[in-house]
């Protein structure tokens, strides 16, 4: 399995988690992701993750003046989008339970 499939799921988790802790724009989002140490997730994936949670009512966004260039959209969580976070974040402790229990096992 590539780290691809393997993201598919947790991208979404990890981008609202990062939202909720502070208003951002798509270019600091994929900075931050690069500091955490997903160096291959680009502003070419982060962008329409983020345009489908804004359809899907989890974000909103709102343009905002910047002082190194044009306008930046910033994206702010919705409570619909905390409660997708809320489900993510108890899927994941479960998940992460049950592989660690197997591969921590021998």
């Amino acid at each position: 399995m590539s780290q691809t499939q393997m993201m598919k799921g947790i991208l979404d988790g990890c981008l609202l988690a990062m939202i909720k802790e502070k208003e951002c724009y798509g270019y600091e989002i994929a900075e931050q992701l690069s500091q955490y140490g997903f160096d291959t997730i680009s502003e070419g994936t982060i962008y329409p993750l983020l345009l489908r949670m804004q359809r899907e009512g989890l974000v909103t966004s709102v343009r905002k003046d910047s002082i190194a260039g044009p306008k930046r959209k910033y994206y702010s969580l919705t409570s619909k989008g905390q409660e997708s976070l809320d489900d993510f974040l108890a899927r994941w402790t479960q998940l992460e339970k049950s592989v660690n229990a197997i591969i921590k096992k021998g």
